[in-house]
């Protein structure tokens, strides 16, 4: 699917809507406009891409909100060259939104058939410096680790030590966390090996932090 003048001007007047809501760093901002979000849905459901709303994109995942996808961006506060560990690939557009901010990312996902899907497309668009790995997200990547930074893209019951574990000292994990239908968003800090600073940024809505792998029938 192109990417066209018409597109370029309804993700134009997405980040001036993001703007309005608070989002007001322009590194975030610039790498929004700077990615063809209507690439990642259906081309039936395109002119949804530029609306301020989560989408469907099958196997019962979602394409965040793109305030939600700024507002975790900006709590991760990425610097050129960080490390960070995404867990839930999805769609694979929070990944990108972070590969232009310069990062090096690595991301994690559970649904086979997405997994496929989603690195076929960030191969297409570019993207292909982005690594994924279909891995139970419960479990990191400890192989890769520490990481500058971790975020969580699916809504948490709790905080699993096994991710707490790969921030760095002086790193940060993003997630959101709850057993109901909203969760909080945190920011945790590492301070030193065992002590972490626990920041809450009110609530939000995201598909459920799920164990295990969910493979091609």
């Amino acid at each position: 699917m192109a990417d066209l003048y018409r597109h370029r001007g309804l993700r134009k007047g997405l980040v001036d809507a993001l703007r309005k809501k608070g989002i007001d760093d322009e590194r975030i901002l610039d790498a929004i406009m700077a990615i063809p979000r209507h690439q990642f849905l259906d081309k039936a459901f395109a002119d949804w891409a530029y609306k301020d709303v989560p989408f469907p994109i099958g196997h019962e995942q979602t394409i965040s909100q793109p305030f939600t996808v700024a507002f975790q961006t900006k709590l991760l506060e990425v610097k050129p060259k960080d490390k960070i560990l995404e867990i839930g690939t999805g769609s694979g557009y929070q990944a990108c939104v972070l590969v232009e901010m310069g990062a090096k990312v690595y991301t994690i996902e559970r649904v086979e058939a997405l997994f496929h899907k989603t690195n076929k497309l960030l191969q297409e668009l570019g993207y292909g410096m982005i690594r994924t790995f279909l891995k139970d997200g419960f479990e990191g990547l400890p192989r890769f680790a520490p990481f500058d930074k971790i975020l969580v893209t699916c809504g948490a019951t709790d905080i699993p030590q096994t991710l707490k574990d790969q921030v760095r000292i002086g790193g940060y994990m993003v997630i959101p966390v709850g057993s109901g239908e909203a969760q909080e968003m945190i920011r945790l800090t590492r301070l030193s090996e065992t002590e972490f600073q626990k920041e809450t940024f009110g609530m939000f809505r995201f598909v459920p932090f799920l164990k295990g792998l969910e493979k091609l029938r």
